[in-house]
């Protein structure tokens, strides 16, 4: 049943994460200095790699954070929602920072993948709770 349970919260990231970006698709190509074809849409964007790459990462995530949110003994729709906002805040999201700070990214990057970090891992902590 575990199983089950973390590939729903992954599967609700996921989700989350393709309307976050959709909503924020300018200011993130533009802020990540992707190429856009003559449509406004990515270069890249018929590849299915970082689709199915952001699947199995979201995975992952959700499985290191049903251990986590298990060992400590989280229980509540509040404390799930909290840590796993805290882990995309306070974890995901300045590494996310470092990485765009020394690649020469705008911090808007940061902000936009830290938001998505952050909204998405409150959502995983949540729905690991409910089950």
């Amino acid at each position: 049943m575990e199983i089950i349970n973390v590939l729903v919260a992954a599967a609700a990231a996921w989700v989350f994460g393709a309307i976050w970006y959709m909503a924020l698709s300018k200011p993130w190509m533009a802020a990540a200095g992707i190429e856009v074809g003559a449509d406004g849409k990515p270069a890249n964007g018929s590849d299915p790699l970082p689709y199915i790459l952001s699947a199995i990462a979201m995975v992952l995530v959700a499985g290191m954070m049903r251990h986590v949110i298990s060992q400590a003994g989280i229980d509540t729709l509040l404390k799930g929602l909290m840590t796993g906002g805290g882990i995309g805040l306070f974890m995901i999201s300045p590494w996310i920072m470092i990485n765009n700070a020394y690649g020469g990214k705008p911090f808007k990057l940061t902000l936009i993948d830290g938001g998505y970090a952050t909204f998405g891992s409150a959502i995983i902590g949540v729905i690991l709770v409910l089950f």
